[in-house]
C-alpha cells in the first residue's frame, strides 16, 4: 500500500506497480499479498491454498476494520460480507495510504494473523 498507494473511482488500476486485473486498493493488495497477479509462466501453484489464505486475511481485515467477526452461516455469503467491508471502508472519501498501510499492520498483529 505504501509504494503503490490506493486509488478510488474510475482510477483504480492506475498507478506504479499495478496489476491489470487487480486494483489498487486494500482487496487488491490482499490478493496480490497472497500470490494473485504475480504468476510466473511454467509455474504450478496451490490455488486452493492460496484463495484459502486470502479468504482468511480478508476475513480477518473485515474483522479488524469493524471490531468484530463478520460472519454469514454460509462461506460464500461470508466472503462477500467480508469484500463489502473493506470495500466500503476503503471507497471512503479522503481515504489514504497511509489509512490502509496502518490498518494492514493492526490487522497483522491481531493474535490471529496468519503473516
Amino acid at each position: 500500500m505504501e509504494h503503490v498507494g490506493i486509488h478510488q473511482g474510475p482510477r483504480l488500476f492506475d498507478g506504479p506497480g499495478r496489476t491489470a486485473t487487480l486494483p489498487c486498493w486494500p482487496r487488491g493488495a490482499l490478493q496480490v499479498a497472497t500470490g494473485h497477479g504475480r504468476e510466473a509462466a511454467g509455474r504450478t501453484y496451490d490455488w486452493d491454498r492460496i484463495d484459502r489464505a486470502r479468504d482468511q486475511a480478508s476475513a480477518l481485515l473485515a474483522e479488524t476494520l469493524t471490531g468484530h467477526p463478520v460472519d454469514a452461516d454460509d462461506p460464500a455469503a461470508a466472503k462477500v460480507l467480508h469484500r463489502q467491508v473493506i470495500d466500503r471502508w476503503s471507497a471512503e472519501p479522503g481515504r489514504t495510504a497511509a489509512d490502509a498501510a496502518r490498518v494492514f499492520r493492526t490487522a497483522a498483529r491481531a493474535e490471529r494473523a496468519l503473516f
